[in-house]
């Protein structure tokens, strides 16, 4: 038996239509308010950076005609039709490229020392008082907010130019940025093991070393393999102000205008960059898979 669908009264559906279409008039009109603020705010940051568009437009030409050169050699073929003339300082330029991997490396193996000491302290879970989780968490803000080209320049003028200025800036950088994310780690643990070897007698550590560390290595070594896939490519920039690396070469081939070359070092930069990317993503995605199987 078929049953009729209600109706609502005529009034009663004016009521509701003439609802819904203010309801949609005002959201229309919020959405229309936030794009004008957005639009405003663009052009007064643009009106203070000094940003000018006309300036802008008739030199943009400028970059393309750079990029098109540094794919030139001297006597005006394209580079990939004389690899050795491209690549005549191969050799120097690995050794420089070796020495970018050997900063990115010890700055990121003592950065997450530095973080994995310090992670405990800046926990609501595990810091012994809020003044020292407090103290802990503005270091790490200070260590990972002033930028790495700015501590590699501090360290230039007190070391001297090479690789130690570039290792201690991303040293640095590393135990706030690394810092943080191991905290959010440990704050998120199951605190039922630190419990237990808490009430049968261990100490603060010793309940860390087997109640805590299990649980977070995993996440520990992903995050400390992702920050050294970036710690390379700031090691990179960290030749501009001295501080060693394949940077030194690259800057000097920019201000020289030795425009063959910086396409050869940048295409270097790349596929390291590419290669430790498809590496360190393979052996994260192994050590998050072991721990969801646990």
């Amino acid at each position: 038996m078929a049953h009729a669908i209600p109706r609502l009264p005529d009034t009663q559906i004016a009521a509701l239509s003439a609802a819904y279409r203010s309801a949609q008039a005002a959201k229309r009109r919020t959405t229309l308010i936030g794009v004008l603020a957005l639009a405003i705010l663009i052009m007064v940051a643009g009106r203070v950076a000094e940003v000018d568009l006309v300036k802008l437009w008739n030199n943009a030409g400028q970059l393309t005609s750079y990029l098109g050169r540094i794919f030139y050699l001297d006597n005006g073929r394209l580079v990939f039709t004389d690899i050795t003339d491209w690549y005549w300082g191969l050799g120097r330029w690995m050794s420089r490229l070796w020495d970018t991997l050997l900063i990115a490396y010890l700055g990121t193996l003592f950065g997450a020392i530095g973080a994995f000491f310090l992670c405990f302290a800046a926990t609501i879970n595990l810091a012994v008082n809020p003044a020292q989780r407090f103290f802990a968490r503005r270091f790490l803000e200070f260590c990972r907010t002033v930028p790495e080209i700015v501590f590699a320049l501090i360290f230039v003028v007190a070391f001297g130019l090479g690789p130690v200025p570039g290792v201690l800036a991303i040293m640095i950088h590393t135990v706030g940025a690394l810092g943080k994310l191991f905290a959010e780690v440990v704050e998120n643990i199951d605190m039922k093991p630190v419990e237990g070897a808490i009430a049968s007698g261990a100490t603060r550590w010793q309940a860390i070393r087997y109640s805590v560390v299990p649980q977070v290595l995993p996440n520990f070594a992903s995050y400390a393999l992702l920050r050294f896939e970036i710690n390379v490519r700031g090691a990179s920039v960290m030749g501009f102000v001295g501080a060693g690396g394949i940077g030194q070469d690259l800057i000097e081939a920019i201000r020289k205008f030795y425009y063959s070359d910086v396409s050869a070092i940048l295409l270097l930069i790349i596929a390291t960059v590419m290669i430790i990317d498809l590496v360190t993503e393979r052996i994260r995605h192994r050590l998050i898979s072991l721990e969801h199987s646990r």
